[in-house]
């Protein structure tokens, strides 16, 4: 018994020196890399075509914010369709299409789309929301985002390069103060966006899209296979594919 926990104390130990010096080196290739800015051309018109997907699925609390936030995107209304692919299977439904509903009397370009299947759950209702999306880019956004109106006009600019697929954005908080917890786990959220997808994307290594408040490029997905289902980390599974 004494030999066993001796083992697992050791391996323990092993294992915070892996990590602690997986940090040192994200810190090192941070400090060394921070300064090379990925390149960016300005939009020229015409702007390009942009579908924002909204995948939904029992947010009653929060899908009619994203919504009515999604509409004040500063971006030409005849260049953005907007697909809300609700899964949901309770009174969301009704909120949501409603939400849709006025908006689009409105005049805006956006699509009310329900699956009586959650096959794939979000990464199936993502890739069925690609066969019918109009838009050379694809930005997402998860139910409990609040993406700035610029958000387009900011990250378009990345794709200076046709050899650029997907741009990631940092994320920000509405309830960093809110507690303790709140505020720690903001810290760690800071520190993978600030220092771990900067060191390894300015580096030329592998960083992987955070599965909301990104742009995809709408070929790239396709030629890759699009979005599979049968993982749990559907965004980090298709980064993979397309690096």
């Amino acid at each position: 018994m004494n030999t066993v926990l001796l083992c697992l104390y050791f391996l323990s130990l092993l294992g915070l020196v892996i990590f602690g010096m997986h940090r040192y080196l994200l810190i090192y290739y941070y400090k060394k890399y921070k300064k090379i800015k990925p390149e960016s051309k300005p939009l020229t018109e015409p702007y390009p075509v942009v579908t924002i997907q909204l995948p939904i699925y029992n947010e009653i609390n929060v899908v009619r914010r994203l919504i009515e936030n999604i509409t004040k995107m500063d971006y030409p209304k005849d260049r953005l369709e907007i697909q809300v692919l609700d899964d949901s299977t309770d009174e969301t439904q009704k909120v949501t299409y409603d939400t849709v509903e006025k908006y689009k009397k409105e005049g805006l370009n956006i699509l009310y789309v329900h699956r009586d299947n959650r096959d794939g759950f979000k990464a199936g209702a993502l890739q069925n929301g690609i066969k019918t999306a109009k838009g050379e880019f694809l930005a997402i956004f998860d139910a409990d985002f609040v993406p700035q109106p610029d958000f387009l006009k900011k990250l378009l600019p990345y794709f200076s390069s046709d050899k650029v697929g997907m741009v990631q954005a940092r994320w920000g908080y509405t309830n960093r103060k809110y507690s303790l917890l709140t505020k720690v786990q903001a810290v760690i959220l800071d520190g993978h966006f600030l220092i771990e997808h900067t060191a390894r994307n300015r580096s030329g290594r592998f960083f992987n899209f955070n599965g909301t408040a990104g742009i995809w490029r709408k070929k790239t997905i396709e030629s890759v296979g699009g979005w599979h289902g049968d993982t749990l980390t559907e965004d980090m599974d298709l980064s993979y594919r397309a690096q």
